[in-house]
């Protein structure tokens, strides 16, 4: 994808951003999403915007981690992404965060490597995505695999011929947008989201919603 493109995540509770000209990260920003998140993340935009000598009405495309991970920093990154892709006229473009987690990292650029992306789901389970890298790295595939005991991590990898990257692995590595430069494929291939109905998948339900309707005895419709 040519021209500029504006990527978020905040999969794993921490808000990133990054800004690609030609594909290639020129800027990148990361911040705590836990309090004031709306009013912090927005202006953490503008200002990786303007490092790379750009801003919203200069953007191509907006490209958004789509989890699963943190439910409210999900949630508001989706919300600032959903909001400026409208309000610029441009298209929005969803990948997974876990490949994210890969794309990330340089340690992964083998070609032909496959990787076992990993983050917290809480109750001592783990997310589990396989990501097999292409052509001078990018990813190539990616294939969300559920959730899987904490302790089940190992066995998975060796079933899969892959290895173990995330926050809790040997190799650790947590999503961040910078990423998006090695998913860029992927995400044309999938094509715009609808942004009057697209959200991230969360991979569960929030902690609040478990305990509401432990509590109640009932589903939160």
């Amino acid at each position: 994808m040519d021209g500029l493109t504006l990527a978020f995540d905040a999969a794993a509770g921490t808000g990133t951003i990054a800004v690609l000209r030609d594909g290639a990260l020129v800027a990148e920003h990361s911040l705590e999403m836990r309090s004031s998140a709306e009013e912090r993340f927005l202006p953490a935009v503008v200002a990786t915007l303007a490092e790379a000598g750009a801003t919203v009405r200069t953007v191509d495309r907006i490209v958004c981690g789509a989890g699963p991970g943190s439910f409210t920093s999900l949630r508001v990154v989706a919300a600032a992404a959903k909001g400026l892709a409208q309000g610029a006229g441009v298209p929005l473009f969803s990948v997974p965060s876990l490949a994210l987690t890969v794309a990330a990292d340089a340690r992964t650029t083998a070609r032909g490597s496959r990787w076992l992306s990993t983050l917290d789901a809480m109750r001592e389970d783990r997310y589990l995505v396989l990501v097999t890298v292409g052509d001078g790295g990018a990813i190539a595939a990616v294939e969300a695999l559920g959730l899987a005991p904490r302790g089940a991590v190992a066995e998975r990898a060796a079933a899969l011929d892959a290895s173990a990257i995330g926050p809790d692995e040997a190799l650790v590595a947590v999503p961040h947008a910078r990423g998006v430069a090695r998913c860029l494929a992927i995400a044309a291939a999938s094509g715009p989201v609808d942004l009057a109905s697209w959200e991230p998948v969360y991979g569960r339900l929030a902690e609040a919603q478990v305990k509401w309707e432990a509590a109640q005895g009932r589903p939160l419709r």
